[in-house]
C-alpha cells in the first residue's frame, strides 16, 4: 500500500469501497518547525464522477486498487462514450467524456500508444502518450525571418485544440505537443 506522498495523478485509489481517481495533487510544506507536508487531493469517482477532496500527511497509507494496464488505440465516438481497441485481442472498452475531459483535447482519431486501466474489465481512466503529433488547420500566416524572437501566435487543430506557436509556424505544418502541459514541444 503506498504512501500518500507516492500518489501521483492518474492512479486509482480505495476510498471507503469507492474507487477514487486522482485528479490533483497540492503540496504545501508549513514553515512552522516540525510540522508535516500536506498532501490535498481532489479525486472524481469512477463511475459516476462523483468529486472528492482529502488533505493527507505524508506518511498516511492510501489502499491501492488493483489495475490492469492495456496498451490500445482511439477508435471513435458516439454520444458521450469514447471507445478504444485493445492492440493485442482487438476487444473495445468504452469510456464515458466525464471521466477524460482533461484528455480530450488530446485525441486524434485512430491514435495509437494509449494505456487504458481496467478494474474488472471495465474502463476507468486512460493514459495519453506524453507527446501527439497534430497538424496544424488554421493560424496567421507567418512572418519571414521571425525564428530570431521567441514571439508566439496562437494555432488551431481538427479537434478544436488551440495553443500557443512560435511565429515561424503556418498552416498545414505538423507539431509536437506535450500532452502535460498543453503546450507547443517541437517541429514534427
Amino acid at each position: 500500500m503506498p504512501k500518500a506522498s507516492e500518489l501521483k495523478r492518474g492512479q486509482v485509489i480505495d476510498i471507503d469501497g469507492k474507487l477514487m481517481l486522482v485528479q490533483q495533487i497540492d503540496v504545501r510544506n508549513p514553515t512552522a518547525r516540525g510540522a508535516s507536508t500536506l498532501y490535498r487531493v481532489r479525486f472524481s469517482q469512477i463511475p459516476g464522477g462523483g468529486k472528492h477532496e482529502a488533505t493527507y500527511v505524508g506518511d498516511d497509507i492510501v489502499k491501492d486498487v488493483a489495475l490492469e494496464r492495456r496498451q490500445c488505440s482511439y477508435l471513435y465516438r458516439e454520444d458521450d462514450l469514447f471507445y478504444f481497441m485493445d492492440a493485442e485481442d482487438y476487444s473495445q472498452y468504452g469510456i464515458n467524456a466525464d471521466v477524460i475531459e482533461d484528455q480530450l483535447p488530446y485525441l486524434i482519431e485512430n491514435m495509437e500508444g494509449i494505456m487504458v486501466s481496467l478494474v474488472d474489465g471495465q474502463a476507468i481512466s486512460i493514459q495519453l502518450p506524453s507527446i501527439v503529433v497534430m497538424e496544424i488547420v488554421e493560424t496567421v500566416p507567418g512572418m519571414k525571418a521571425a525564428s530570431a524572437t521567441g514571439r508566439t501566435k496562437a494555432a488551431r487543430f481538427a479537434n478544436g485544440l488551440e495553443i500557443q506557436v512560435p511565429e515561424y509556424l503556418e498552416t498545414g505544418e505538423k507539431v509536437k505537443i506535450n500532452t502535460e502541459t498543453g503546450k507547443f514541444s517541437s517541429r514534427a
